[in-house]
Order: structure tokens, then C-alpha cells, then sequence
């Protein structure tokens, strides 16, 4: 019986963003009021930006969001840097869900798995971690090993391994969050990296 190579849990990408812009942007379109663990949203199924399309037929596997469109929300329309930010990877694969994610100071994500977020997993989606802002209490736990993640990196993470993330600290966690369909360009961007 054939098995598939696993990837490393965590695999840092030559990728880095300027967390300023980052920071900048995000400013300009974050939801002042929040409680625990905030999403905006920046892509999307295109069905929820534009209530005219139809709702997208049952599908066997939504795990390689073919199921349905993805367009950009207007919070990435207005969001330059953000934009080319997920142009890194839209020139070189689909991408699906990207979202920017907060978790309040002193916000707790309990341990839990994406079984469809991993490169071994057929017909389904990877996603990339890039913090943008944090402090020295955010830890994020990947199979119990802290992931160093400073502001500004990109990471692939295998999350169909048990994750947590808690912070202790007195300020909130922002990270930006990309789905993208694994090819070979993104096998070999996470093997060489």
C-alpha cells in the first residue's frame, strides 16, 4: 500500500507583509464593538456578496470549495493592500475564504481540528496563517508545540492536527487567514520552504 508523505505540522513561507499596512487597513474596517472572536470577511461564496445568485446546489464535498463562486467582499475591494496581499497566491492558485480574524485579550480558541485543512487531504483547501498584530501572551499550539509566529510571516499550518490558540495578553490577536487549493506550485512552495 502507497502512503502519501506527510508535510512538516508548520512550514514558514518566504512571504513577508508589511504588518503597517496591514494594521492601517484593517483600522479602517474594523467593527469597534466585539465579543471573544471577531471575523471579517474578505472573500467570500458568492452567493452571500450578491443575493441575486442562486443559492449553490448540494455537493457531496464542500471541502475544495468548487462548490461554489468566490468573489471579493467590499471590505477587500476597499482594502488595497489586502488586496495584493491575496494576489501573491490568486496568480498561482484558486483562492476561496480569506477572512482577517481577532481574538480579544484574554480570548481563549479552544483545541480542535479542521479535517479538511491539510495538504494531505484530496479535494481539499490549505490555509495560510499571516499574523498582523499580537503581543508576547498570544501563543498558538499545534499538536501542543508552540508556532512562532511573528507579525508579517506567512504560514501553512496542517491544522487537521489538534490547534489551540489562547491570549493572555492585554491587547487583541489579529491574523489574516487565506484558503487556497493546493497545486504544485503551493506543494513546492511548502516543501522547499
Amino acid at each position: 500500500m502507497e502512503t502519501k508523505r506527510r508535510t512538516k505540522d508548520r512550514v514558514k513561507l518566504p512571504f513577508t507583509f508589511d504588518t503597517a499596512k496591514l494594521i492601517e487597513e484593517f483600522e479602517a474596517l474594523k467593527l469597534n464593538q466585539f465579543t471573544y472572536y471577531d471575523v471579517i470577511p474578505l472573500r467570500a461564496p458568492a452567493h452571500l456578496i450578491d443575493t441575486s445568485l442562486p443559492f449553490p446546489p448540494p455537493s457531496d464535498n464542500y471541502a475544495d470549495g468548487s462548490w461554489t463562486e468566490w468573489l471579493d467582499t467590499s471590505y477587500l475591494l476597499e482594502s488595497s493592500y489586502l488586496t495584493s496581499v491575496v494576489d501573491t497566491f490568486r496568480k498561482h492558485t484558486k483562492v476561496t475564504l480569506v477572512r482577517m480574524l481577532r481574538l480579544e485579550a484574554g480570548g481563549i480558541v479552544k483545541e480542535h481540528t479542521d479535517p479538511t485543512l491539510g495538504l494531505e487531504i484530496s479535494e481539499s483547501v490549505i490555509r495560510l496563517t499571516i499574523p498582523v498584530l499580537t503581543n508576547d501572551e498570544v501563543t498558538f499550539y499545534l499538536n501542543d508545540v508552540p508556532v512562532d509566529m511573528k507579525p508579517g510571516e506567512c504560514w501553512y499550518l496542517r491544522l487537521t492536527d489538534p490547534h489551540r490558540i489562547t491570549n493572555f495578553g492585554k491587547t487583541e490577536r489579529i491574523n489574516v487567514s487565506i484558503d487556497i487549493i493546493p497545486n504544485d506550485w503551493v506543494r513546492g512552495l511548502i516543501e522547499n520552504s
